[in-house]
């Protein structure tokens, strides 16, 4: 007896609609697609019990003839290519002639059309994929189709739908994903408790930004477009400060197709660089017009997925473009700080801060009282220039006064910024700096550690590192860069660690950034350091030199500024 046999066809159209079909919301993506490319620009869906009991999307499109229903329940019968060459030049949405029959063959479906130009329309009624009927019915032009009970043919798949709630949470994003780059149609999305999105015709995309990804963001997005060879890019990029913990607002449309990709996710965040702290992700929409010859969709049958032919040209232009417009539209000059006559002198930010002999200098109230009137008129001037350092707050901010109101800077931020950016020039122009220690330092690590630094010793010695391996588990560091003469070694190594452990060459490219970002980080100023009035100064002038004064190698802010009018909302002196 045989052990391969032909599955029969009520099985092989339950798999094949479990690719297409997963969850309710991928009802409404596949419908939303046809309704789109019938020309309809008005398009109503409605839900409920989250989609599960009922999903209903109706438009005014070009509508289907009697023979066209019976077809589009048909596998791969479809209106939108007829032969291989037309997969190379796909301008629909929709292409595989699978979405109805999937849907149709677990739940059950009513399909009412009519084409403008019949007097007439008619109603198709299929259930498990089975018709049970197909009648004349009046209808306005266009197309309703009605799915109800999904995967009740199919218990074990509906016991895995998710709540009410999560599965309308997934169809309003989906719902809100394709309708966001058609601005010529209403869209409307609704339950039976009322309306969860209205989306009318519009000619500002900003309208519909604002419905998806709220006013706020939307009214801060700045627009970027650029041509490269056989493509056009259209951005909107969201301020680094509007991140989230997700990267479900990264959003991509290829020839205004909702498509998800990890390399251009990935050209996204390395755009936005060192403004976005680890594990966030920044709010983008991305509209990239290509020649379909250019590209694959049709690689899964969600038709999610793209392939890019220049995939690297593509990932180098959004990097650069990205970049570019973070500095023109994000970046926060600092001026600089106005020179204070009555300061000690000033510090080198190449390395921690050293008391002088004479002790540290402290601002206090018999300070104040002694100063000369015309010092005090001399420092409000100042103030016009650049910003008048107030002081320390906790021995970890600095404040200063500005001409829009409040400034305040995260020392150890603000000179992890400085060391970061003056390494990684010395280190790209391979010039590294190192001094010696008189006494040796001596590293104790675990036998697994051993094999690793043994393994970068070569590496580290050409980035000013002198480490000797003394037998056994132990090192000694003769020299180093001179921003860690003064450091707390045991964090140090364990921060540096795994960083040696996970790169394969830590003298360049990535790799390089994250040693170097472990370095500013452990040879800045710590919080809890007392300043002088000439350091914070020094400080605050060495920043405004940097290309990245708003935020720290790990993406954390440096500064904040609190404005005049917000002051005064606070203490009710306008009204809020």
């Amino acid at each position: 007896m045989n052990t391969i046999r032909i599955l029969n066809e009520d099985v092989a159209s339950k798999i094949a609609a479990g690719e297409v079909i997963e969850r309710p919301a991928s009802i409404v993506r596949e419908l939303l697609d046809n309704s789109i490319d019938a020309h309809a620009d008005r398009i109503t869906v409605r839900i409920e019990k989250g989609g599960k009991a009922l999903v209903r999307v109706a438009d005014n499109g070009v509508g289907m003839s009697r023979d066209d229903l019976l077809l589009c329940i048909e596998r791969h019968a479809t209106s939108k290519i007829r032969e291989v060459s037309d997969l190379f030049s796909i301008a629909t949405l929709g292409f595989r002639g699978e979405a109805l029959p999937s849907i149709a063959a677990v739940s059950r479906v009513e399909i009412t059309s009519r084409p403008a130009d019949h007097l007439v329309g008619h109603r198709l009624s299929i259930a498990g994929g089975r018709i049970r009927s197909l009648d004349e019915t009046g209808s306005p032009p266009g197309t309703i189709v009605e799915v109800r009970d999904l995967f009740f043919n199919l218990p074990v798949r509906r016991k895995f739908l998710r709540a009410v709630r999560t599965e309308t949470d997934l169809i309003q994003d989906v719902f809100s994903r394709i309708s966001l780059p058609f601005l010529r149609i209403h869209f409307r999305l609704e339950t039976r408790d009322g309306i969860l999105m209205n989306l009318p015709a519009s000619e500002d995309l900003r309208n519909r930004l604002s419905v998806i990804l709220g006013r706020d963001t939307a009214s801060a997005l700045v627009q970027e477009e650029t041509e490269s060879g056989s493509f056009r890019l259209n951005f909107y990029l969201a301020p680094p400060d509007h991140a989230r913990s997700r990267a479900d607002r990264i959003l991509l449309y290829v020839n205004n197709r909702p498509v998800k990709d990890k390399l251009v996710t990935r050209a996204v965040i390395e755009g936005y660089g060192q403004r976005l702290m680890k594990g966030r992700y920044p709010q983008v929409v991305l509209f990239l017009e290509i020649d379909p010859s250019r590209i694959d969709i049709n690689i899964h049958p969600a038709k999610q997925e793209i392939r890019f032919r220049d995939a690297q040209t593509l990932f180098r232009t959004m990097v650069s473009m990205i970049e570019q417009a973070m500095k023109r539209h994000f970046a926060i000059p600092i001026p600089d700080a106005s020179p204070d006559p009555w300061a000690p002198s000033p510090f080198s930010v190449d390395r921690p801060l050293v008391t002088e002999a004479g002790g540290e200098y402290r601002i206090g109230k018999q300070d104040l009282q002694s100063e000369p009137p015309e010092a005090l008129d001399h420092q409000q001037d100042l103030v016009e220039e650049g910003p008048r350092i107030i002081g320390q707050l906790k021995n970890t901010y600095i404040i200063c006064q500005t001409q829009e109101g409040l400034l305040l800077v995260d020392q150890h931020a603000a000179h992890e910024r400085i060391l970061y950016e003056r390494l990684r020039r010395r280190f790209d122009e391979a010039r590294p700096e190192t001094q010696f220690f008189l006494i040796p330092q001596q590293w104790e690590v675990s036998i697994a550690d051993k094999e690793v630094l043994l393994g970068k010793l070569e590496q580290l010695s050409r980035l000013g590192f002198d480490i000797e391996h003394f037998g056994g588990e132990t090192f000694l560091v003769r020299s180093v860069p001179p921003v860690l003469l003064d450091l707390n070694w045991r964090p140090f190594l364990v921060d540096i660690l795994p960083v040696l452990r996970e790169e394969k060459d830590v003298t360049r490219g990535r790799a390089l950034d994250r040693l170097i970002t472990v370095m500013a980080c452990h040879g800045a100023i710590r919080a809890g350091k007392s300043l002088t009035i000439q350091e914070m100064q020094t400080l605050l002038n060495e920043l405004r030199k940097t290309d990245l004064p708003a935020h720290c190698p790990h993406g954390r802010p440096v500064f904040k500024e609190f404005r005049y009018p917000e002051i005064e909302r606070m203490f009710k002196r306008i009204p809020t």
